[in-house]
């Protein structure tokens, strides 16, 4: 009888860890503007890897690096840490590093100028991340619109900024 209590609890406790095990459900935010602004000229008004705090009015501090690749910046006051680990001429690609104790969501995002003529560019923004952690559709819906929500503004920022004399 005891070796059915031990099954039927290891049952139990399998099934709960199950539930909280999801697989992971990632997302592909893909958003553009088109600017008329070379594309050399829009990176280099909107482009360095803290130049976020401009067009996404959040607070930006390198605390590791010098722009480059492995470079380390702390937005909002130190809540978000990335780190840069893609880069070209006119893109950089970041990551946010996981964090013990809470739901490592694989956060990246990839911001391109990309050329179209001799005068103008389209900006590329991508995230791509994990939503498993959402309880139902209807919240994973409402995280994907914030976000894309909040990165629609700021490549208008981005567009506003460049296009300016």
């Amino acid at each position: 009888m005891q070796r059915s209590v031990v099954l039927t609890v290891l049952g139990a406790l399998f099934a709960v860890g199950s539930a909280f095990a999801q697989e992971p459900e990632y997302t592909t935010i893909e958003l553009e503007i088109d600017i008329d602004r070379p594309a050399e000229e829009v990176w280099a008004r909107v482009g360095g890897y803290c130049d976020i705090s401009q067009w996404l009015n959040v607070d930006c501090e390198i605390t590791s690096g010098d722009g480059d690749m492995g470079t380390v910046r702390v937005l909002a006051g130190g809540r978000i840490v990335e780190i840069l680990v893609a880069q070209t001429e006119l893109s950089y690609g970041y990551t946010q590093p996981a964090v013990e104790g809470q739901f490592y969501n694989l956060y990246h995002g990839f911001m391109e100028a990309r050329p179209v003529s001799d005068t103008s560019s389209t900006m590329l923004y991508t995230l791509v991340y994990d939503i498993s952690d959402k309880a139902d559709q209807a919240e994973k819906d409402a995280d994907i619109a914030r976000r894309r929500g909040m990165f629609e503004t700021a490549l208008q920022n981005m567009k506003a900024l460049a296009e300016s004399e």
